[in-house]
């Protein structure tokens, strides 16, 4: 009998501490809720709340990064104008006599508006070789530099496109003046110009190429851990811009090719996957879109598509050559103010313009 009471009263205290109040760890709530959108320049009321706590101060933290602190339970309010969009962890510490407690939520930062709708106007044509199955195309003193990407012997569940290449190419007529073959092992992808030397990526090898622009030589290679793939490139003056199949584009320095930072591309609908062949024009990162017809212009600093151009009348499919394949490779001529479009094993080059859409 003894016995018995003993466990009612065991079960009982059990039952009263289970039903007693929460631990301060517990009871420590922030909002706003984890995964809220918000668009870029709205303000972000981070309210932490912490029961009968009695914090010396509360600091917050985006992406890691102190953005400031209070000493009381207000809303901390956080400006999101000129902040890099996409996913944002939130963290909150609360210091107490020397130790923290922490709490977290995240966000969703959207572009403040929807792109920019643009059409074309077709300049002038020049002919490109169709044996090229183009990846990255610069333009640079009257000439393109033109990355054809393909396995010799491709892996499994791999097309057969031929074998990759660096080229320079003549403009008015499409002749391929130097040519140069790039291991068969190996997918070329995108290239950018950085002085004297051709910067050139691949697919799947996470390898990169370092060729001379005037012998198109190879001079070194470099291993790229950066990113999911290899995919396309560009160069701001400063630093390159890569992307790999996602919505994020990666920023390198020019001379150790290391990552210094990077954003992700999104408009007011959410994250724009699969941005391929990139191209930097006044400010702006210009990217094809894979297998599409559209190219977007990027803000570099936030990742906000800022205008979109629809391109699918500029070589429709049923006009195109034999063996074509969907468009991809943009190039510019600063001096000039012209750029150039193409497709994998296209037999055109296009010169155009970028204007409005007629409503």
């Amino acid at each position: 009998m003894k016995s018995k009471v003993q466990i009612i009263l065991a079960v009982a205290a059990l039952l009263a501490f289970g039903c007693g109040p929460k631990s301060q760890q517990e009871a420590i709530t922030v909002s706003p809720d984890a995964g809220t959108t918000y668009k870029s320049g709205d303000k972000v009321d981070i309210a932490v709340h912490y029961g009968d706590l009695k914090p010396d101060s509360i600091v917050y933290l985006v992406d890691s990064a102190r953005v400031g602190s209070k000493k009381d339970s207000s809303a901390f309010s956080l400006k999101t104008d000129g902040m890099p969009l996409g996913p944002k962890t939130i963290d909150v510490k609360i210091y107490t006599g020397g130790k923290s407690q922490d709490v977290a939520t995240n966000i969703v930062l959207l572009p403040a508006k929807a792109p920019e709708e643009l059409s074309f106007k077709i300049e002038k044509v020049f002919p490109h070789d169709t044996s090229c199955f183009t990846e990255g195309l610069v333009y640079e003193n009257g000439y393109l530099y033109e990355s054809g990407g393909g396995y010799l012997t491709p892996p499994p569940n791999e097309e057969v496109t031929g074998q990759s290449s660096l080229r320079k190419v003549e403009l008015s007529t499409g002749k391929v003046l130097q040519k140069t073959m790039v291991d068969p092992k190996v997918f070329a992808e995108g290239i950018s110009i950085v002085g004297e030397k051709i910067i050139q990526l691949t697919y799947h090898e996470k390898i990169g190429y370092v060729y001379d622009k005037g012998s198109l030589k190879l001079l070194s290679n470099f291993e790229n851990k950066v990113g999911v793939e290899g995919w396309g490139m560009c160069f701001d003056g400063n630093r390159l811009c890569f992307d790999d199949k996602t919505n994020r584009i990666y920023f390198l320095d020019k001379n150790t090719y290391k990552e210094t930072g990077h954003i992700d591309v999104y408009d007011e609908k959410g994250a724009v996957n699969e941005i391929n062949e990139l191209e930097y024009i006044d400010g702006k990162i210009y990217a094809n879109i894979w297998k599409t017809n559209t190219i977007i212009a990027i803000d570099p600093k936030t990742g906000a598509v800022l205008q979109r151009i629809d391109l699918t009348n500029l070589y429709p499919e049923t006009k195109r050559n034999a063996n074509s394949e969907v468009m991809n490779g943009i190039a510019y001529d600063a001096a000039g103010k012209r750029i150039f479009l193409t497709g994998k094993k296209w037999d055109k080059l296009f010169q155009v313009s970028f204007i409005p859409k007629s409503k």
